[in-house]
């Protein structure tokens, strides 16, 4: 899936105020998880760099000097102007100068209004999580699962489900089963003819979301600042799964937000993951070898 929906619209705002508005929202939740995972890792945080740092085409990926890697899918399209140009070298985060930085530094990107900075800083965060788990177990409190969100929500039949991103695989189980459900997406083209029926434009998700009995999102959604948003929408009860790379391995922040899935992924083979990123690697290549995924389930 290369189309990172946007599936709440933004409140409105001055021309140009836009992307700092996203980045506020996002900012919330990412700032809880930094926090959860900066108390839990102490004062070993200060001395932690990185090792290697690789922007890859579907996937951003890190490797600390503990050997530790996180990954997060790479904002492709919510990056403006990508050519080469001042204006698209904005939005990089300072190549060349990336191995040896104090993650601390690459932290404070978590709240940066250019996307693939966020996305670096996520991954970045997201190794930390790993570095956690090994140093300690899964979070406290957090049922595990191997696997996919998708199986860990063992949805009904007759349960009413939204997708929000064109996940193909999800959209065929569903289809298979006879599964009502909606999908929203910014770009109807991602979808395939069968699909079409179910699709909601991006603009129309309030209208659907508080409806549903099941939430499926990428958490994509977390780099450009509408998951928030979305689970605010959701019915007491209704049930939501945060699926993907991008999704850091850290339950509550995300479950006192109505979330009750997070389905991410651990870097097994952080050296092998950045090969193959390097050479750009999808999650076919990746899945099952250097990655691992897992879901945290309340």
């Amino acid at each position: 899936m290369l189309t990172t929906a946007v599936p709440a619209p933004v409140p409105p705002a001055r021309p140009g105020r836009i992307a700092q508005g996203r980045a506020a929202t996002a900012g919330a939740l990412l700032a809880e998880l930094h926090a959860d995972v900066e108390q839990h890792l102490g004062d070993t945080l200060a001395r932690r760099r990185l090792a290697r740092a690789v922007l890859g085409v579907f996937f951003t990926g890190v490797q600390l000097d503990n050997g530790v890697g996180g990954l997060a899918a790479t904002p492709i399209q919510d990056i403006p102007a990508a050519v080469c140009c001042p204006s698209s070298a904005l939005a990089m985060p300072t190549p060349g100068r990336l191995a040896g930085r104090p993650v601390a530094e690459v932290l404070q990107d978590l709240q940066h209004t250019q996307p693939l900075r966020r996305a670096l800083a996520i991954a970045t965060l997201n190794a930390l999580a790993e570095t956690l788990w090994r140093q300690g177990g899964a979070p406290a409190g957090a049922r595990v699962v191997e696997g996919d969100g998708f199986d860990a929500l063992a949805i009904a039949p007759g349960e009413q489900v939204v997708v929000v991103g064109a996940f193909g695989p999800y959209l065929r189980a569903l289809r298979q089963r006879g599964q009502p459900y909606h999908v929203v997406e910014r770009d109807p083209a991602t979808l395939r003819l069968q699909e079409l029926p179910h699709f909601v434009p991006a603009g129309r998700v309030a209208e659907v979301l508080p409806q549903a009995d099941v939430l499926l999102t990428t958490a994509t959604t977390l780099t450009n600042g509408t998951l928030e948003g979305l689970l605010a929408l959701l019915r007491p009860g209704a049930r939501a799964a945060v699926v993907g790379p991008t999704a850091t391995l850290r339950l509550a922040p995300f479950a006192r937000r109505g979330a009750t899935v997070v389905g991410g992924t651990r870097v097994l083979d952080a050296r092998a993951m950045l090969d193959l990123l390097a050479e750009g690697a999808s999650g076919y290549h990746l899945f099952g070898r250097s990655v691992q995924r897992v879901c945290l389930c309340s």
